[in-house]
This record gives structure tokens, C-alpha cells and sequence, in this order.
């Protein structure tokens, strides 16, 4: 099977999602220089790795000359290193880096070594996110139609193309809770997506694989992709999913007006996510108790358990200032921008020519 440099190198004409690739990634450094941002760049290698339930690890050993050892992981985002930058004293980060994902297979939206675009602002909230991701949007889509040789248009609403479908992009964009989102698409009400009793029945009787041990975690996961997420399709503009349950939303403040649900979207487009923001939990208290009930629910999940990272949680009792932030999955921005119907056409070494796979 020809790997990827192979059939660039007979097929010029498969080129050219690699050049939008650059164009993306110059626009959004440019982007946010132009705020006052300061580009930064943390370890991909630590040794105590984020608390997420349902992520799993690509593994390793730091060893010293001296006969030291120590656990190494490749982080799944850079989140807790900028966050602790922003306790240093610098208000607004951003970072282009790789990150890596174990066990989530292969599909046109994953590749276990991926690009990340992640940002925090201080003194902000998701709100302010939600507008940061309509304007970036606007310059990429602006960008890759300059370096088409496409006229810019002033008066003319933006608009993307991909596989077919036209998405309209003019801001603000459409705004769903997951509450109304289980409500529309599952037929689920609030107080049965909140129950942990009632929802896994629920899942039962839509046909879902439950069992006594089933946990309200994996009935909310079943019906959230199954139903939920595949419905966003149906959206010709990207649309911010909101407020998730605060157990699904680990880093996230809880809603002052109902502290059921916390301040997190994820944002869609084509039925694809893209990025995933928060409010951020700045309470060092309030987190190091839901990172351990994560670490606890990893264990009865029987997952690899990793130690609290309590550098982290050191910083946040030092002080963070109120901050909203984000990470967004480049590979997937430029599939998008590309109009190509897997991130493998945006990647010069996917995981298939790596590992030689069939």
C-alpha cells in the first residue's frame, strides 16, 4: 500500500491540503499576536497526566544517569502547564503543539498523535471564547480563500464549503444547552438526564447495552454520541454546545444560577467537534476534589490510575484570575478548510504509514 509521501510525490495535485495547513497555522499565530497573546511551549512529556475517566495514555520511563526513575506520559493537552503559566503572571497564552490520544481507534476525526490549538485569556469566561472562535473562524476562512486567489467580498456573508454542504459562518452563531439537546434529539427532560438511576434505564429501553454495573457516565455517553452529537449535523452553521453536566466538565466552573450544570461548551461544525472550552475552575479546593473522584472513577473503571498532579492544584491555591479557555483540534480545522473528508489528507505521516497499517 503507497504511504502518504509516496502518493504526494506521483499526485501533486494532493498537495494542496498541506498548503492550507500553513496558511492555518500562520493565520492563527497571527491571530493572536495581534492580541497581545504571548506564544508558549510546555513539556509533552510529564509524569502525572491529566485525570480524564474515559482517555487512555501512551506511556514511558524518565531514567536518570544516577538510577533514578520515574513514570513518563505524553500529554493528552498542554492544559495544566499554560494554566500554571498564567498564575506566573502572563494573562494571555496560547500554544500549537502535539498532543496524543491511546485506544481511540481510527476514524476520519482521530489520529493518536494530533496538532492542538489551545488559548486562555484571564479575566474572561466562555462567553468570551465563544466570540474568540467566531472571529478566528472568519480570518481562516478569509486566509485560505486569499491564498485560493478568491476576491474578498465585503458585503457577501462568509460562507465554507465542505463535502457538498455550504455552512453559513456570519456571528453570532447558534447556541444549544445540552439540556436541550438530550430534550430535542433524545427525548430525555433535565431531570431524567440528571438522575444517575433513571438514565441508565432510559438507555436500556432505547436498545443501549446495560447492565446492573452500568454507570450514569457511560448511559450519558451512549446516548450523547448515538443521539445527541450526530443530530448537529443538521446545522448549516457551526453551533457552541453548552452548559454539560458537572460531572462532565472536570476544569469547569459550575453555573452560578444552577450548579447541576458547568460552564463548558464544545463547538460543531459539519457534525464534527472542534474545540472544547471552559469557564475555568479557579476553586484549588473545589478541584483537587473532582480530579480525585475522576482518579477514583478511573479506578473503578479499571483503568491505568496516575497520581493528582498537585503542582497544579498548588498554583491554583497561589491564585488564578477568573479565565476562560479552549483547546481546538487543528487537523480538523483544516479538513474543514481543506474540503477533504479525512484528517489523514491533512497529515504528511498519519498513523497508518507510521505503524504500517492496513
Amino acid at each position: 500500500m503507497q504511504k502518504t509521501w509516496q502518493r504526494l510525490s506521483q499526485q501533486p495535485q494532493l498537495q494542496a491540503p498541506f498548503r492550507v495547513r500553513e496558511v492555518v497555522i500562520d493565520t492563527i499565530r497571527g491571530f493572536f499576536k495581534t492580541q497581545d497573546f504571548l506564544e508558549v511551549e510546555t513539556p509533552l512529556l510529564v509524569q502525572r497526566p491529566s485525570t480524564e475517566t474515559f482517555l487512555d495514555f501512551f506511556g514511558s520511563e524518565l531514567r536518570m544517569a544516577e538510577g533514578q526513575r520515574r513514570p513518563g506520559f505524553l500529554t493528552t493537552s498542554p492544559e495544566y502547564a499554560m494554566k500554571k503559566i498564567l498564575v506566573a503572571g502572563f494573562p494571555r497564552v496560547f500554544q500549537v503543539c502535539k498532543s496524543f490520544r491511546n485506544g481511540e481507534g481510527r476514524s476520519p476525526k482521530h489520529n493518536p498523535e494530533f496538532t492542538i490549538l489551545e488559548w486562555y485569556r484571564t479575566q474572561a469566561d466562555y462567553t468570551d471564547i465563544m466570540r474568540d472562535c467566531e472571529e478566528l473562524m472568519l480570518e481562516l476562512v478569509a486566509a485560505v480563500n486569499e491564498w485560493r486567489g478568491e476576491a474578498v467580498m465585503p458585503d457577501v456573508e462568509p460562507t465554507l464549503q465542505y463535502q457538498g454542504r455550504t455552512y453559513h459562518l456570519n456571528a453570532p452563531w447558534p447556541r444549544l444547552s445540552v439540556a436541550e439537546a438530550f430534550e430535542q434529539f433524545a427525548g430525555i427532560e433535565v431531570e431524567e438526564l440528571l438522575d444517575e438511576v433513571a438514565l441508565p434505564k432510559r438507555a436500556a429501553t432505547k436498545g443501549y447495552q446495560v447492565t446492573d454495573a452500568t454507570s450514569w457516565e457511560q448511559a450519558y455517553h451512549q446516548i450523547f454520541l448515538n443521539e445527541v452529537e450526530p443530530a448537529l449535523t443538521q446545522f448549516d452553521r457551526p453551533v457552541f454546545l453548552y452548559d454539560y453536566p458537572t460531572s462532565q466538565a472536570a476544569l469547569s466552573r459550575r453555573k452560578a444560577d444552577d450548579p447541576r450544570f458547568a460552564e463548558r461548551f464544545e463547538l460543531y461544525l459539519g457534525g464534527i467537534e472542534l474545540g472544547n472550552a471552559f469557564s475555568e475552575l479557579i476553586d484549588a479546593d473545589e478541584q483537587e476534589a473532582r480530579l480525585k473522584a475522576d482518579l477514583e472513577l478511573r479506578r473503578k473503571e479499571q483503568r491505568p490510575p496516575f497520581e493528582l498532579d498537585t503542582d497544579f492544584i498548588e498554583a491554583l491555591r497561589l491564585g488564578m484570575p477568573p479565565t476562560g479557555g479552549i483547546a481546538v483540534g487543528v487537523d480538523r480545522l483544516v479538513m474543514l478548510l481543506a474540503d477533504v473528508p479525512s484528517i489523514k489528507d491533512t497529515l504528511f505521516f498519519p498513523v497508518e504509514d507510521v505503524f504500517d497499517l492496513e
